[in-house]
């Protein structure tokens, strides 16, 4: 605790004050008592004016790094200098006391009340230092502290600034999307949100902590420069958005043209194959249909979007529509590869039979590679999988073999060798 200031002038007064009134002056060993009396109040009176500013000094460090750091480490150095304060505040009324208690200008000062007056004074201004030597030791721990405050505190300044720039910049890259005609609502709702918090930036930081005024000017720079990198890009946005509501009208035009090739397809499939090579392509004119005719809504809505300038709604509904061209897309490809594969296969089914034993073979030397006899993990699966290929060329005998069957039958196969080469190189790969 600070005395005030006028308590700090009295002490000077009685501490520091000349020898020049109304006393009288006594020769002998009484004089020279009062001597080493006054000599020792002009110590103790150093020592306490050397303490009060050593306080008053790092009571500004402790503000300093309680303004910017709410760390635990930062309240226990707030709470041991609140102790040492208390310790200074009982020293520093010692101090007073004996000081109050003895006066040496006194005509008929006695050399025994000097003498306890010097000793009174002498065991005050020991503990004065003592306090300051603690408080010294106390200072002199706070390096890395104040080190990090001093430094959130010089970022203080120059990151307000930033924020106030980043608000200016993101302003008048709005103000340049308008002019060339693009409204940009939601960027300015966006932007004027912010309004609020530079406010509070421009308040300081001593209405609003530096912490908390630095978090602040953090956020405004990003949500700044964020509005502005959007509508910096506003206008290749919008083009990208005419450019693919184009493509898109386009492509299910095209789509539109080849289901109208599946039919005859269909048709090829059943009068060539059996009922189980086609019979789930049956739905796919119609579903393509209906796919198309949604993804033409959904564009209309899109360009609706687009002209009121809706551009996340617009993009939306533009990934809506790819999405069901791309499933139509497939679904429409899907009968006229059935009906190629079915093709091959039914003119040539060895050329598939030797494809899927060559990769069961390729699976069985790596399985074999560097051992006597098979992990059984990596046998067995390959032993089934021989196995389900000659069940797959057993069941083409017949008037109307399922061609389909048995492609589907090879490419499990196939794919089951697969797997089992891969989890060989996995565990070789990994030392076991």
């Amino acid at each position: 605790m600070l005395l005030p200031v006028p308590l700090l002038a009295v002490v000077g007064a009685l501490s520091f004050a000349g020898g020049s009134g109304g006393r009288r002056w006594f020769g002998g060993r009484g004089e020279s008592q009062r001597a080493e009396a006054q000599a020792a109040k002009d110590a103790a009176a150093a020592a306490f004016y050397e303490l009060d500013t050593a306080q008053r000094d790092l009571r500004i460090s402790i503000e300093t790094i309680t303004a910017v750091d709410d760390s635990p480490a930062a309240r226990r150095t707030a709470a041991d200098f609140s102790a040492l304060g208390q310790r200074i505040d009982q020293v520093s009324r010692d101090y007073i006391t004996a000081v109050d208690a003895h006066d040496l200008d006194r005509d008929d000062l006695d050399s025994a009340t000097a003498s306890r007056a010097r000793t009174d004074l002498t065991r005050a201004k020991d503990a004065l230092e003592r306090t300051k030597a603690d408080l010294d030791r106390f200072a002199q721990g706070l390096g890395p502290l104040l080190e990090q405050a001093e430094t959130r505190l010089a970022r203080l300044a120059p990151a307000v600034e930033r924020a106030r720039q980043a608000l200016l910049a993101a302003s008048n890259a709005l103000d340049a999307v308008r002019a060339s005609g693009l409204r940009a609502d939601d960027l300015a709702a966006r932007l004027a949100a912010l309004s609020p918090e530079l406010t509070k930036l421009n308040q300081g930081a001593g209405q609003h902590g530096v912490q908390e005024t630095l978090r602040r000017a953090d956020d405004v720079l990003r949500g700044a420069e964020a509005v502005r990198g959007e509508a910096e890009r506003l206008p290749e946005r919008s083009a990208e958005i005419d450019k693919r509501l184009v493509s898109l009208r386009t492509r299910a035009q095209a789509i539109t043209t080849r289901a109208a090739g599946v039919e005859p397809v269909l048709s090829e499939l059943r009068r060539r194959y059996s009922a189980a090579c086609w019979q789930d392509l049956q739905t796919v004119p119609a579903q393509a249909a209906r796919d198309v005719a949604q993804a033409e809504e959904k564009l209309k809505e899109a360009q609706a979007a687009r002209e009121e300038q809706r551009w996340p709604d617009a993009t939306a509904l533009l990934a809506t529509v790819r999405a069901l061209l791309n499933s139509t897309d497939e679904a429409v490809s899907a009968a006229g590869d059935r009906l190629r594969r079915l093709d091959e296969v039914s003119f040539d089914q060895q050329k598939e039979i030797e494809r899927t034993r060559f990769a069961i073979r390729d699976a069985q030397r790596l399985a074999m590679a560097g051992r006597s006899t098979p992990d059984p993990r990596h046998a067995r699966p390959l032993d089934d999988a021989v196995e389900r290929l000659e069940r797959a060329i057993a069941g083409l005998e017949g008037r109307h073999p399922d061609w389909w069957h048995f492609l589907s039958e090879t490419e499990a196969v196939r794919q089951t060798a697969a797997r089992v080469v891969q989890g060989i190189r996995e565990e070789r790969g990994g030392g076991h």
